[in-house]
């Protein structure tokens, strides 16, 4: 059994006009919504062992901060630049050279292709991934490169506004 988590990156600025897209910061509204989600999946005991984001600044940050949570070390997190930006069907290319040894992988990325993709699994399709949010998906294989022909089941979707604080 595979998991696959894909989660889209934390709420950034748009402060900057000047500023090159991938160069965007976190907002401290998006680290606030990060922490809500990070408390719902430290309850439901998550526990990736490799996290995949894109180049651009907000998806790194976002993947450290998980990394952090989450305990995985630097050398389980792999920046790939193809994930920005990525159409939701390339998204299986990122499977093809993971170690089968890796359980769960998390995914930060972008819209539209972290919705688009994770609408292939959904039964209710939705519009679109909040900033923050994650959809987790097991997979009926042993081997990553045999995603794309595996049976699957959703796990959770987990949004921050529709976690309620305790």
């Amino acid at each position: 059994m595979k998991t696959l988590t894909l989660m889209r990156h934390a709420k950034s600025s748009w402060k900057d006009a000047e500023l090159h897209d991938q160069e965007r910061p976190l907002l401290e509204k998006g680290l606030r919504r990060t922490r809500t989600i990070i408390g719902f999946l430290q309850e439901i005991d998550f526990k990736p062992d490799m996290i995949l984001c894109s180049p651009a600044v907000r998806t790194l940050e976002t993947a450290r901060i998980m990394a952090h949570a989450f305990q995985v070390p630097d050398d389980r997190l792999r920046v790939v630049s193809q994930l920005y930006p990525a159409p939701a069907h390339d998204y299986y290319d990122l499977f093809f050279d993971l170690p089968d040894t890796a359980s769960h992988i998390l995914v930060v990325g972008h819209n539209p292709a972290i919705t688009n993709f994770v609408n292939y699994f959904l039964t209710e399709k939705v519009d679109y991934i909040p900033t923050s949010g994650v959809v987790s998906i097991a997979f009926d294989t042993e081997q990553w490169e045999q995603l794309p022909l595996a049976g699957h089941k959703v796990l959770f979707t987990a949004f921050p506004k529709l976690i309620k604080p305790e």
